[in-house]
């Protein structure tokens, strides 16, 4: 797609290092990617082999398993959950990753947001800040926890929103979160899925499939439309899965192929949702 560049985020639970996915992701004709992290990553063997394949690093997606905690009464565990983020801040600054991404909460049962929470997180903010780092807020479940960052850290310049779509679908009932935080998209993850399985509306992460775009219930030209309407230009990032859920068998298909066969067809999706643009 000359008109638009593309991305992918590397996969998990595949026998293929994230450098040689790096060089498969240009071979299938990507023009960008993103990387999750955890202490000890070889960020900077990564950079490296971006470079060599002129591939760009567009973000780092930061660890997210104690989300929760940087809400809780409990001093320790936040402390434990503020190093981890700064730890991860401190490679996008030490190697020039122009954006992290953060969840700002994690749990289906906690729906009360609190100021201790908004002062912890404000410390990330100023650090990345102080980097020259922007944080991209992603929806995740609970987006009053989304809702209530963009009140205290919308204003700053620093601060984005990174709008997964298959979480609009499965975590946030479908509710147009580009019309709330349109204008401080600065990241994309888009993906597909089959919507809340449970007939009473409850919400679980057995319904995150993150499918290929067209495979689950997406409405895509809504979504091209929306973002289009919130004139987003920079990189549509789509983050997959290969790997079924836990007694779910959607991705199965995904897991019978071979890795580059897939990612022939994420590229081809992924030009699809990019051909439905009009600007």
């Amino acid at each position: 797609m000359w008109k638009q560049k593309l991305g992918i985020g590397n996969f998990g639970g595949v026998n293929i290092s994230t450098n040689e996915q790096i060089k498969l992701f240009k071979k299938a004709g990507f023009d960008a990617f993103f990387t999750d992290w955890s202490y000890g990553s070889p960020v900077d063997e990564w950079v490296k082999t971006a470079k060599d394949e002129n591939m760009i690093y567009q973000s780092i997606h930061a660890p997210f398993s104690k989300s929760d905690d940087m809400w809780c009464d409990d001093k320790a565990l936040a402390e434990i959950a503020e190093k981890e983020l700064l730890a991860c801040l401190a490679d996008c600054e030490k190697y020039e990753i122009p954006i992290m991404v953060m969840h700002a909460i994690i749990g289906f049962d906690n729906h009360n947001p609190t100021e201790t929470g908004i002062e912890r997180f404000g410390k990330i903010v100023d650090a990345a800040e102080k980097a020259g780092v922007k944080l991209a807020f992603e929806n995740t479940e609970g987006e009053e926890y989304l809702f209530k960052l963009f009140d205290a850290f919308g204003n700053r310049k620093n601060v984005g929103f990174c709008w997964d779509t298959g979480h609009e679908m499965c975590y946030n009932h479908s509710q147009d979160l580009l019309a709330k935080l349109g204008d401080k998209l600065i990241a994309t993850h888009l993906n597909d899925n089959l919507g809340i399985k449970d007939f009473g509306g409850e919400i679980t992460w057995l319904d995150d499939l993150h499918l290929l775009p067209f495979d689950g219930i997406a409405n895509w030209q809504n979504i091209a439309d929306r973002l289009d309407k919130c004139k987003f230009n920079d990189i549509m990032m789509f983050e997959l899965n290969i790997k079924s859920k836990p007694d779910r068998h959607e991705n199965d298909g995904y897991a019978a192929m071979d890795f580059e066969v897939y990612l022939a067809e994420a590229f081809k999706r992924a030009c699809r949702v990019a051909a439905l643009r009009k600007k």
